[in-house]
This record gives structure tokens, sequence and C-alpha cells, in this order.
């Protein structure tokens, strides 16, 4: 690659990060690498990439390496991994993998197979005519990398992918690295009802809450023990995260995971907010304020909207507004809607505020807003009758305590962080 076409790249990651505002510990079958921190750059966090290029690479040299990545994975200086693996000596990139939304994190429909322009290596799509890596894909591999940025939330496809990556790589006795990055929504918090074993999907490979409180790291040891998946995993854990940091905390520049996730208070709203649009409400996809905004051309924004501030929401208050999404759902129709003011991130609970917007909904327009669609993401049947029901969503969210507390004992097995 010539140094041109490098400084283009590393160029285009800050360009994106612009626009957006923004060895060894064995553990089971699985290992864990740190590494000491490096003050001669910026303080703050270092995810796992850096980590890998602090020991000069030294566990992938003279493997042929698989990368499965996209606009996200850059290390604490942008440098693309494509760009920090393709340099790396003794390291053999092969062949590119892409989750959804693509390599440059833009598409919002399947993805094709494509040829990297800068290294002319194969982009294999993920999020196309295959949704695993296949027998051909994976030919020639020693080693798969993973180097995503997720977004805190079960329903959120580049756990599945990684998960799906896994087992192609165990059945194919190919090691598994992951390069482990902050969740941007911190590390202590947990929220939602638990996954019901029967809607497990691409949208929910496990059994856990819509809001897990784990690293993309965390969770691969966690499937992989758990689901027996049997991978030969090694997790490069960061250097300086704390699970009380969010993003903004970290020092890393904030680049949106997938096109609509564009600002760190979207990603704290997602969670909740992203469930209602299966049940007829836009949430302001097409629009410039993704899941910061929902409505639909029935609502009458005036009742809505007091309706929702007589509810108190924690952490929140609601403001009318009127919008024409450019595309999703009514795409080019004119919106009644909703805007969502976060007043306090610390009291903010999404889950309480999408089930609190849920209800008003069903209770305003019974005949418009199909609270039983809600189920998909949502993922527990049991909440969804007792919003039909009429429960309170505090009430609802008291309920969720002893499966949650469960779902801790299973999550402590696997934290690499304090």
């Amino acid at each position: 690659m010539s140094p041109r076409v490098f400084r283009f790249r590393s160029l285009m990651i800050h360009w994106l990060s612009f626009c957006a505002i923004l060895f060894t510990a064995l553990r089971g079958n699985t290992q864990t690498l740190q590494g000491k921190s490096s003050h001669t750059q910026s303080e703050g966090t270092k995810p796992g990439v850096d980590v890998l290029e602090q020991g000069n690479f030294a566990p992938l040299h003279g493997k042929r390496v698989g990368l499965i990545t996209n606009q996200t994975g850059v290390d604490s200086q942008s440098r693309h991994t494509v760009d920090v693996l393709a340099h790396a000596e003794g390291v053999k990139l092969v062949a590119l993998f892409s989750p959804e939304h693509g390599m440059a994190g833009r598409a919002d429909a399947p993805v094709t197979n494509a040829a990297d322009s800068a290294t002319g290596l194969p982009i294999y799509s993920l999020y196309g005519e295959t949704r695993r890596p296949t027998d051909a894909m994976l030919k020639g591999i020693d080693t798969l990398v993973f180097d995503v940025q997720d977004a805190g939330v079960r329903f959120y496809t580049y756990l599945t992918t990684m998960a799906y990556c896994m087992e192609e790589a165990a059945k194919h006795h190919i090691e598994f690295v992951v390069l482990d990055r902050p969740n941007p929504l911190g590390g202590e918090v947990i929220e939602g009802p638990m996954l019901d074993r029967v809607r497990l999907s691409f949208t929910g490979y496990f059994p856990m809450p819509v809001r897990y409180g784990m690293t993309i790291g965390e969770l691969a040891k966690m499937f992989n023990a758990e689901n027996k998946i049997g991978a030969d995993l090694h997790v490069f854990a960061m250097v300086d995260w704390k699970r009380s940091k969010t993003y903004d905390q970290t020092g890393l520049k904030w680049i949106p995971p997938s096109p609509n996730l564009r600002t760190l208070n979207a990603a704290f709203l997602y969670p909740g907010i992203e469930i209602l649009q299966s049940g007829g409400v836009s949430v302001g996809r097409g629009t410039d304020a993704p899941f910061e905004l929902f409505g639909a051309p029935w609502i009458q924004a005036p009742d809505l909207t007091a309706e929702l501030n007589r509810r108190a929401v924690p952490g929140v208050r609601f403001q009318t507004t009127l919008f024409t999404p450019d595309d999703g759902l009514y795409k080019g129709q004119y919106c009644h809607g909703v805007s969502i003011i976060i007043t306090n991130r610390a009291e903010l609970n999404s889950m309480r505020a999408g089930l609190e917007i849920a209800a008003a909904l069903h209770r305003l327009y019974p005949q418009q807003f199909h609270l039983e669609k809600i189920v998909e993401l949502l993922g527990s049947q049991a909440t969804l009758e007792r919003l039909e029901r009429g429960d309170e969503p505090a009430r609802i969210i008291a309920g969720w305590s002893e499966e949650l507390e469960k779902f801790r004992g299973t999550r402590a097995k696997y934290l690499l962080y304090h």
C-alpha cells in the first residue's frame, strides 16, 4: 500500500469522527492478553488493538490472518486496523470480513462482497448471502481477528456476527482473537428483560438483558463457555478502562458504529427507543436525530407530549416536534412527534423510557400503534403481556430483578475489568 493511500484512509477515519461530533492470563480454554499502558501518546483508554501493537503483534507472527472489522476498527491514534495489520511485520493479512452496514458502516441494506481498494484484499460480507463465513471464505486462514465497536445492546447484530464467526472458527480449528473495546454505555448498568429462549435469532444470540454491561471481549468469553462453542479464543484486554467509564470518558474518538447511532446521546436512548419502530412509529431514521425523537402521521404531538411528561420519566423530558424522514418508516411523510431530551444521564433508564412511551402510545392510539409487535426486539412475552394489561412500567421493571440477578451471577465469571 502506498503512503498516499495510507494517509488517505487515516484522513477518512478522522473525517468520520469529526462528523459524529463526536500476554497472558489463562482462564479455561480462553486466554486474556493485557499490556502495560503507554503514556508517550495521549492519556486515556487503549483498546485491544493498541495492546496488540505494543506487543509487536507477536501472537500473529507467521499466521495467515482474516480480519473482521469495519470503520470502527481503529487504534487510539485513529489508524485503521486493516492498515495496522497490513503493515505488521511477520503478519500475513489475507482476507477481510464486514458485518452489517459494510466495511464503511454506511449501508442500510444487505451488503455484497467487494475488494478493498487499498490492499486489494477480498472483503467478504457477513450481512448478505450468508451471515456466517463459509468454508471457501476461511480456506487458508490460521487466525480470525475481530475488531468491531459494539453498542452495548442485545439486539445489535455485531454480537451475533462475532458469535457465528467463533462457531465457524471452532469447526475449522482456527484461532479466534478479539481486540476488546469499551462498552459505550459503561460496564455497570443492566437493563431490560431477559430474552426468551424461544426468541433466539440474529438480533438475539444469547439469553441476556437488552443492556448487559459487558465489553465485546467479555461477551466472547461468555458465549464461548456458556454456549460450549469451544473456540480457541484469545481476548486482548484494554488498558485503562474501568466499568464505570462511558465512551465519552475514555479519551477515544466517537465513530458511529452504524449509520443512525451518530451521537452518544442516541446510543444511550437506543435500547428503549428502537423497540418502538416495529409497533408502527418512526424512531428518527432518515432525520438528523435518530433515536432522539419519534413520531408518526397519526400522532397528536401535544397530547402525547403532555402524557409523557405527566409520567415523569427519570432522566428525560419530552417536547413536541415535526419532521419528515427521508428514509425508513414513513419516508417522505410529514410526522407529528416527540423529541427526547436527556436531562440526567445517570438517572436515565432507557428501557423504562421505552416502556413508558409504548404504554402511552397504546393508551392513546390503540388502533394505530401495534403494541404486540414490539416483542420482536423487547424479547420477552411476559413483559409484553404486562404492558397489554396496563401494568405500570416501573412495576414491570421491578419484576425483572430476580432474573437479572441470576444473569449477574453468570456474567461475573467472564468480567475482565473492575
